[in-house]
């Protein structure tokens, strides 16, 4: 869209040199139906997500680097509504929600930007990223044609636009956003909204495209999305996607790169070679645009992450959660990047052939007057494929794409992995003298005002909803109500229960000041019974229930309106022989008390004038709601810190005052359908395929940014919710531990520890060898040398680069079968 257009020449000739000056270095950014065009030139974009809120400003310049490094010339990210907006009319952009300075480390290296607004963007995020507050506007109804929604949408979204044109950030100004996002994945839940849910999906579309950002704006998985947004396609697979529009360019805005946790799940692998084969695939049949969603997961600080979604969002991306490499993932897509870039004129405006063989395989030429690229896909998920193309044979494996930039040379398959395998290792923090041994003090949450004496702020003849009553304030709200009973009472008996219907996930009761007992529900599950039996007292009783939420579900049709917090019936259970007596005190008055005294006063924080009386003395264990304190050396050097929280129940942990997030090692991932195998890349993938850790924690390590600790003395504080031993707590380092390479020939690969040198060789075998990382073994022909010339190649240096082929390792008794190396490297 040229920006001139849209200025009328009735503007005095002083103000157009302004205007000419202002857009002197602008982008002109357009689509067609074969790609973007930036500057009149066709792009294959290769793009991966990084949000913002999930690392620090000062991994962002790490992380996009290495981003760029890995072929990426594109970086995306979602706008965080209820972290900007946490209280209406209230805004924050400062430390890790600076977007604006996190765009522009995008700019300053050079790549390009997709900002996808939405403002809603599920993402895993609480309440899919949207403000409790508008919950409990009147009149409000989320994400649909409503007037009150509309104006909050429309007035935040216009706030970020307006921000990102004073910045000068989008691209018609010449600023790296050449796309912009409106709603987020609405095609998959407008049916629940009906015919309000079409309107205002065409709002949403007539609004965006009033914000005259002077680049194009798309709405992914939204197939009747209305000219001239563009729909885009999320999922494993995106090649059979066709846009809506034949003007319209082949878009995927989310390539899943792995998947999320949750508290009690398992962590899930997504293979190397499938995910290249999903992008190689997509490119074959005519896919311009491609994200990965997540390049760089990170992680969930604070109260972010959605309904029982665990702290870690690693997602299994090239980019691990502390901003490591994740070989070979990493490099296996680099060098895919690298050879699509090489045929970016040809795929972007060669004219398309396809020839189809049999048993799912495909040859797809890209062809233009100069020159011709081709990729030669096999879908079948078991069967390799031995075809002849073009006068030449080709043998392409189950599940693969061959892509060869001169239709003769086979330069790059999506089954053969040629680069490195890192395996991480944890050290232990060589800046204490005893480091697993931390010296810790104690003080209880303050709970009597509460459990005793039902004290609270607010009241109501009602149950109410955790989102009204608490306004995403806290994870924490109190219910509290009495019932005065009499011995003629009829539901008095020696056997009366509690029974509580609740949705808030956990809940612990208490009875006359005394603990009745705990219960959760389990991910996904928004509904449970909790019933114990309890002694009550002639008279007066007090019940005080404390609801936890775990985040706010984040997706679905409605999700806004899923209960949270003790929906009720409350109920009094009494049992008199066969007869069987309820009382219910849904509608007795209700006293409500938000959050804890230790969180309200910011025992966390080491300039808290609270956070005093912290006791050394009797220091307790498995007890429940208790804060406990130590101090700490940071580790030594500057690889990723994590701090081990093993032998706690569930709480909350912060380092400095800076919270790392919600921890919950006690919660075991589900003891099932994990396999000691290695998993096989081939067939379609989804987030029950290749999971591992079953039985095991499921979050064990929690990220501790470096930029969160001192060089000196710090301080870690530990909210105990459920009852834990904090005695084995500890901080370690990650650090690159084993290399190994599994490499065909003809290929270049190269070994690196990231900073430290190799120290020693272990396994090296040039022929068929087999096995695995960490189990390698010769095969049946090996060339004898390869061991002794990589030690001497590479021990000592930080990395080495290995030209596997015979003429450095000499002949084999392989025959003509290609040969491979295998080696494992220990830094």
């Amino acid at each position: 869209m040229a920006l001139s257009n849209s200025f009328s020449f009735a503007f005095c000739f002083c103000f157009s040199v302004i205007l000419l000056s202002f857009y002197a270095n602008a982008t002109d950014v357009s689509h067609d139906g074969r790609a973007i065009t930036i500057d009149g030139k066709r792009r294959l974009l290769l793009s991966g997500s990084i949000h913002y809120p999930r690392s620090t400003p000062q991994m962002w310049p790490d992380l996009i680097k290495k981003s760029k490094e890995g072929g990426l010339n594109t970086i995306e990210t979602y706008v965080f509504w209820n972290v900007h907006e946490p209280v209406r009319r209230q805004y924050d952009f400062t430390g890790n929600l600076d977007l604006v300075r996190f765009l522009k480390t995008v700019q300053d290296e050079g790549l390009y930007a997709v900002l996808r607004i939405g403002p809603y963007v599920c993402a895993e995020w609480n309440y899919g990223g949207l403000p409790v507050w508008l919950h409990n506007l009147p009149g409000c109804e989320i994400r649909t044609a409503n007037d009150v929604y509309m104006n909050e949408m429309k007035n935040f979204t216009t706030l970020i636009v307006d921000m990102m044109k004073k910045e000068k950030l989008f691209a018609s100004q010449g600023g790296p956003i050449i796309i912009a996002q409106i709603e987020n994945e609405y095609g998959n839940v407008q049916s629940y909204y009906g015919d309000a849910g079409k309107a205002y999906m065409n709002w949403c579309a007539n609004f965006a495209e009033s914000l005259d950002i002077g680049v194009p704006w798309i709405m992914c998985q939204q197939s009747d999305a209305p000219q001239p947004m563009m729909n885009t396609c999320n999922g494993w697979y995106c090649d059979s996607f066709t846009p809506n529009n034949e003007n319209s360019p082949k878009m995927w805005t989310e390539n899943w790169t792995g998947w999320f946790k949750s508290w009690g799940g398992k962590d899930p692998l997504r293979t190397a070679e499938d995910l290249a084969f999903s992008v190689a695939r997509f490119f074959q049949l005519g896919g311009t645009f491609q994200n990965y969603y997540m390049y760089h997961g990170g992680t969930n600080f604070g109260r972010t992450a959605a309904a029982y979604i665990t702290t870690t969002y690693d997602y299994d991306a090239p980019l691990d959660e502390y901003g490591n490499l994740n070989q070979p993932k990493w490099g296996h897509l680099k060098e895919l990047h690298q050879i699509l870039k090489s045929m970016e004129y040809t795929l972007t405006h060669g004219n398309v052939t396809t020839t189809n063989f049999d048993n799912s395989v495909s040859a797809t030429v890209y062809a233009t007057n100069e020159s011709s690229s081709c990729f030669l896909g096999n879908a079948n998920s078991t069967t390799d494929a031995t075809i002849t193309f073009e006068g030449n044979t080709y043998t392409i494996p189950a599940w693969s794409v061959s892509i060869l930039p001169d239709c003769k040379t086979e330069g790059y398959n999506t089954a053969k992995v040629n680069t490195q395998t890192t395996v991480k290792v944890k050290v232990v923090n060589k800046a204490e003298d005893e480091p697993e041994s931390l010296a810790w003090s104690w003080r209880p949450e303050t709970i009597d005002d509460t459990r005793v004496l039902a004290k609270g702020e607010i009241t109501a003849n009602q149950l109410l909803d955790q989102k009204v009553a608490g306004d995403d304030a806290s994870d924490y709200l109190w219910y509290m109500t009495s019932v005065h009973l009499k011995k003629d009472d009829p539901i008095w008996s020696k056997n009366m229960t509690l029974r509580v219907n609740g949705t808030g996930f956990i809940l612990h009761a208490y009875v006359n000041g005394k603990y009745v007992g705990s219960q959760w529900a389990q991910y996904n599950v928004y509904n449970y019974v909790f019933e114990k039996s309890v002694k009550l007292l002639p008279g007066k009783n007090i019940i005080s229930l404390l609801s936890a939420t775990v985040g706010f579900p984040n997706y679905g049709g409605g999700f806004e309106e899923i209960k949270t917090g003790i929906s009720g019936p409350v109920v009094l259970v009494g049992q008199n022989g066969d007869e069987i007596v309820i009382k219910d005190l849904s509608a007795h008055k209700w006293s409500y008390k938000v959050g804890l005294h230790g969180l309200k006063n910011k025992l966390f924080s080491t300039d808290s004038r609270y956070a005093t009386k912290w006791s050394t003395e009797n220091l307790p264990v498995n007890r429940m709601l208790t804060w406990y304190k130590a101090t700490f050396k940071a580790p030594l050097g500057t690889d990723p810190v994590v701090v081990d929280l093993q032998g706690l129940g569930k709480g909350h942990a912060w380092i400095n005052g800076h919270s790392i997030g919600r921890y919950w090692p006690s919660y075991l991932s589900y003891d099932t359908d994990c396999s000691l195998d290695a998993c096989d890349y081939r067939g379609s993938y989804d987030n029950n395929k290749c999971s591992f850790n079953c039985g095991n924690p499921t979050q064990r390590w929690y990220h501790v940014p470096r930029s969160f600790m001192e060089d000196g003395e710090n301080t870690i504080v530990l909210f105990e919710e459920f009852g834990g031993n904090p005695s084995l707590v500890n901080f370690q380092t990650i650090q690159v531990g084993t290399v190994c390479a599994h490499a065909y020939e003809k290929h270049t690969v190269e070994l690196a520890c990231e900073g430290r040198p190799i120290s020693a060789i272990k396994f090296a075998s040039f022929g068929n060898p087999r096995g695995t990382c960490g189990s390698f073994e010769k095969g049946s022909c090996d060339s004898g040398s390869a061991l002794s010339i990589l030690k001497k190649e590479c021990v000592g240096k930080e990395k080495c680069l290995i030209n596997v082929s015979q003429s450095k390792f000499g002949l084999t008794n392989c025959g003509d079968a290609v040969k491979r190396l295998a080696v494992e490297g220990v830094c």
